[in-house]
């Protein structure tokens, strides 16, 4: 049984330096690894360095991918490197393998990108703009199911996509319809469904909900903090050998 401690949108900055490390410490106890999104307000270094020592020397591996916030200062770079300084596999269209025991943990991230789900959903027509709204999503669609799919050929105990946006719009539920086609895309859920997964983990819909699943059958949790409503949730996912597309393991 793997143990996934996941927690999102926990947006840190300088006043709320230490404030997550006490309930990160006991993750040794209670958990195998640390999945992570949207980790500061305004993606300043500043902001990022807090975060870094949150995260340093948890004694779990941790995996991360950037959220739009983290993004705002158009620093997402030395976000990235100073995260990676403190220990965490920071992702976007790639993947990682981690040892826990026995078993190897696949996680496969990208930040994903908005445009809608199926019957809403933004076309790649019109004004270059809307155009690139639409290829920046399917760019990062097809990089986790590329990530995915390498993690299938690693023989790979478990697979994880870890995404900032959604692929389902279930866990958007308590956000205003309006805005769904800000918060995921249904290219998500493709790419997941299409390379196999055991387990789909994002945030950024603060007033959502928890769980959702594709239509192919792979759970979806929805990790932001506001909606779990504490430091992280621990999901466990059972051992499989060679997990592929039509193998789900069960997520609480």
């Amino acid at each position: 049984m793997i143990r996934v401690a996941a927690v999102g949108d926990i947006h840190m900055g300088p006043d709320t330096r230490g404030v997550l490390r006490p309930a990160f410490d006991t993750l040794p106890d209670c958990a195998d690894l640390l999945l992570a999104g949207d980790l500061t307000r305004h993606g300043t270094t500043d902001e990022a360095r807090v975060v870094a020592d949150e995260i340093r020397g948890l004694g779990v591996p941790v995996v991360a991918v950037l959220g739009n916030h983290d993004h705002h200062d158009d620093r997402q770079d030395e976000v990235s490197e100073l995260l990676r300084d403190a220990g965490a596999h920071v992702l976007e269209g790639e993947a990682t393998v981690l040892s826990v025991g026995d078993a190897r943990v696949g996680v496969a991230g990208t930040k994903g990108f908005g445009g809608g789900f199926v019957g809403a959903s933004a076309g790649e027509f019109g004004e270059p703009v809307m155009k690139e709204f639409v290829r920046v999503s399917r760019r990062c669609a097809d990089g986790l199911r590329t990530a995915l799919e390498r993690l299938a050929e690693e023989d790979c105990d478990v697979r994880i996509a870890l995404t900032h946006y959604s692929p389902v719009p279930e866990t958007l539920a308590g956000e205003p319809p309006e805005i769904y086609p800000f918060l995921g895309s249904y290219l998500l859920a493709e790419a997941i469904d299409t390379a196999g997964a055991d387990l789909a983990v994002h945030g950024h819909a603060h007033a959502g909900s928890e769980h959702g699943m594709t239509t192919g059958g792979v759970k979806v949790r929805n990790v932001a903090q506001p909606v779990i409503g504490r430091a992280f949730h621990v999901y466990h996912l059972p051992l499989r050998e060679r997990v592929g597309a039509d193998a789900r393991a069960s997520a609480g």
